[in-house]
């Protein structure tokens, strides 16, 4: 069932209240983040009279739009039948997806250049000099985050490993595709810095990960695209993505749109903003390693921090002394076997506190904290705040 919104659309022609149509999806973080920045202008500039459904990505032509007598379009058009409805409304209109269905149409969008340049500085702040791409071939803005993270890394002075993505429509496909990429993370020499055309391939590819044994991010380190919040918390480990800045592009289009509504001149360049950065999570939180104790050290670590390892079993299951570990893991981390432990854990508690309504006493008993007055105490001096704090300001 689609749920129709509306605002008294029913304003004579000379009615001072423009009548916008909002034909953008509603089903994920960057769109949503788009809509409140268009709700955001709207609330400081005066309000429009608007049309706005739960839409999928690839929702039908609204039936209503071939004869609606309205004033501008907000559009993230995926397919050329609602370019063409869009035209035969002869109304201004700003494109807020691509212009591959709508050229000429004022555009405002993420900077995808400067996307994939950001991924690339990610990793080699990192410490890596080995790379590969996910690619996706369906899109423009595709293309140039992946040519652009390529460029960059080549510029580095390394090579970096593409590997195309298949689409898939059967659980057979899945399979199959898994499989293919398995077999592509296992050829590839480690550690290796992947980046992941959108948030979807990177799931894709920690999976393959998971089953093919393969540590993450101690061997393979992964970055996705989009920082959609329900498949990068989902993913195991948690996935590292570029965070886009909606707010600001449905702010920007709709100042944009409210001009041309107005009747003043626009000069048609793209608008592309760049992104707000990386949102770091497990999947590439970890600088490289090449220590083989060390490396084997951080995968106990991220395996069994959750279950009360502590240091002395970490170093009797490595077979070395501590001070051996210690001084080994400083020199490759910057940090203690210790410093580590509870790093994996915090990190894990926030996560909790974000995602979850579990009690305090339930994320000390997840996470290896021995009780939760320790958790407590020890979330305070690291953090300044307590959990429940931190968790009221999310």
């Amino acid at each position: 069932m689609i749920l129709r919104f509306f605002v008294t659309l029913n304003f004579p022609s000379s009615s001072p209240v423009k009548r916008v149509a909002i034909l953008v999806e509603t089903t994920r973080s960057y769109t949503r983040d788009l809509l409140s920045g268009v709700s955001r202008y709207l609330q400081s500039h005066g309000s429009w009279s608007t049309f706005l459904e739960l839409r999928a990505f690839e929702s039908s032509v609204p039936p209503w739009l071939a004869g609606w007598d309205g004033d501008g379009i907000l559009t993230r058009t995926h397919s050329a039948e609602m370019a063409r409805a869009i035209r035969a409304a002869g109304v201004p209109t700003v494109e807020l997806r691509s212009t591959k269905h709508t050229p000429g149409l004022p555009f405002i969008g993420m900077d995808n250049a400067l996307i994939g340049q950001t991924v690339a500085e990610h990793f080699l702040n990192r410490g890596y000099r080995r790379f590969a791409a996910y690619a996706l071939d369906t899109e423009a803005f595709f293309r140039e985050r992946v040519s652009q993270f390529v460029s960059r890394v080549k510029a580095a002075g390394s090579d970096c490993t593409l590997l195309p993505a298949q689409s898939e429509s059967t659980p057979r496909d899945w399979e199959s595709h898994q499989k293919r990429l398995m077999h592509w993370l296992e050829s590839l020499e480690k550690p290796v810095g992947i980046f992941a055309a959108n948030d979807q391939l990177a799931v894709r590819l920690l999976d393959a990960c998971r089953r093919a044994a393969i540590a993450v991010p101690e061997e393979v380190a992964v970055v996705g695209c989009e920082n959609e919040e329900t498949l990068c918390e989902f993913a195991s480990p948690a996935l590292t993505s570029v965070r886009f800045d909606g707010l600001s592009v449905g702010w920007k289009a709709a100042e944009r749109l409210d001009r041309l509504m107005r009747g003043e001149k626009d000069d048609g360049r793209s608008i592309l903003l760049p992104p707000k950065g990386i949102e770091v999570r497990a999947s590439s939180d970890e600088f490289v390693i090449e220590d083989p104790v060390v490396l084997r050290a951080a995968r106990l670590i991220r395996e069994r921090a959750f279950g009360g390892l502590i240091v002395a079993e970490l170093c009797d299951e490595l077979g070395v002394s501590r001070s051996t570990l210690e001084r080994r893991m400083k020199a490759a981390l910057g940090r203690a076997p210790k410093d580590e432990l509870l790093r994996v854990r915090f990190r894990e508690v926030n996560r909790l506190l974000r995602a979850t309504d579990l009690t305090i006493d339930l994320i000390a008993e997840q996470t290896g904290f021995t009780h939760a007055h320790y958790l407590q105490t020890a979330y305070r001096e690291r953090f300044g705040m307590t959990p429940g704090e931190y968790r009221r300001g999310q």
